[in-house]
């Protein structure tokens, strides 16, 4: 059986306490028949048990708070032809207006002020046209477009999967890759946690006396970025922008206040959370960014229960979840998640766990 496992680079030894073995086969490359069909693998007061995602419900009670990420993944990636007749890849940056920045592949081969053509959908000539601008940071390019970046992703785009999922995006991904939430463009990548929840599950809570709140976080393609060791160093991430309203700050508030759970539903809403809370445990209201990189030693002010999917070996993402249920207890949870044959990554199950009470 084909493994997966995260090479080690000599400089990044420090990832090695978070990295895995994982079988190929259990990489979850399509979603679920439901939505809410997946598995769920719970820590609550100690040890791991293998659930459904319907039994969220049970963990819930009256004045729980549970916080989603409303980010919508936009049709961000498109191709477009050189005049030679060579083929370029684009993944759009930015939601609106005509200059942004983009990821570009293959992005050495094109010169400064290059022009475009952009292909539609079908594959055939859009007459639409990009100019290829000077490198930006992180490998991006800045790009002038000929018309609006909405009308381009709506004719010219598809959804970003993630490259592990080594497939092309299908009609049902525009409504898998998004949450039935998903109303605020701007991120090239699902929060994928709340992929799981269902209209009729946020019904069920609410009528069950939790309060369910929105923040937003647009996931940016630094997600996928391997860890490098600048990172470690600096102890910074790559920069998201994200907004929390002043009715969401105020429930959370109130919740922390109170003693009160508040359950975040992914890493972004988490990031979004501890991102915004003061020393004294006080969310913020408003816009803003974040490159808040959190890994074990993080004192987690906001949040004190987290539902997440299973992520890659060695990745700022586990590195987050680690912080937050202990590193030992955390990776007992992913080996007995690939004991029982549970899915992994964007389309895979979930785990719902308590924060640590002391690092482990």
């Amino acid at each position: 059986m084909t493994r997966i496992k995260a090479e080690m680079d000599p400089v990044d030894v420090r990832l090695a306490p978070f990295d895995f073995s994982l079988p190929e086969d259990q990489i979850a490359r399509f979603p679920p028949e439901d939505r809410d069909g997946g598995r769920l693998l719970c820590s609550v007061g100690g040890g791991w048990s293998s659930q459904t995602i319907p039994d969220l419900l049970g963990h819930f009670k009256s004045g729980d708070v549970l916080v989603v990420n409303d980010t919508k993944v936009m049709p961000a990636r498109m191709f477009a032809l050189r005049s030679t007749g060579g083929r370029v890849e684009l993944l759009l940056l930015g939601s609106s207006g005509t200059a942004m920045s983009a990821l570009v592949r293959p992005s050495k081969k094109i010169r400064t002020g290059e022009q475009l053509e952009l292909v539609l959908n079908d594959g055939s000539r859009s007459g639409h046209t990009v100019v290829v601008g000077a490198a930006a940071e992180d490998g991006r390019r800045m790009v002038e477009l000929s018309c609006p970046a909405e009308q381009l992703m709506d004719a010219c785009g598809a959804l970003p999967l993630p490259p592990y999922l080594n497939r092309p995006a299908e009609a049902s991904d525009s409504d898998r890759y998004q949450t039935v939430f998903a109303d605020r463009p701007g991120a090239v990548a699902a929060p994928t946690a709340s992929l799981h929840l269902t209209a009729e599950m946020i019904r069920a809570l609410t009528d069950k006396g939790v309060q369910v709140q929105r923040v937003t976080l647009h996931v940016g393609p630094g997600t996928f970025r391997n860890l490098r060791p600048v990172d470690l160093d600096s102890g910074r991430l790559h920069t998201e922008r994200y907004s929390i309203s002043r009715d969401t700050a105020e429930v959370v508030n109130c919740a922390i206040a109170d003693g009160r759970r508040v359950t975040a539903v992914g890493t972004t809403v988490t990031r979004t959370l501890e991102s915004a809370v003061s020393v004294d445990g006080t969310v913020a209201a408003g816009d803003s960014t974040t490159d808040l990189f959190i890994r074990p030693g993080h004192r987690f002010r906001a949040v004190n229960r987290l539902m997440t999917n299973f992520h890659l070996p060695k990745s700022s993402l586990l590195m987050l979840v680690c912080a937050f249920g202990g590193r030992k207890h955390v990776l007992s949870g992913y080996a007995e998640a690939v004991r029982a044959g549970f899915r992994f990554y964007s389309y895979g199950d979930a785990m719902l766990l308590e924060a640590a009470t002391e690092d482990s």
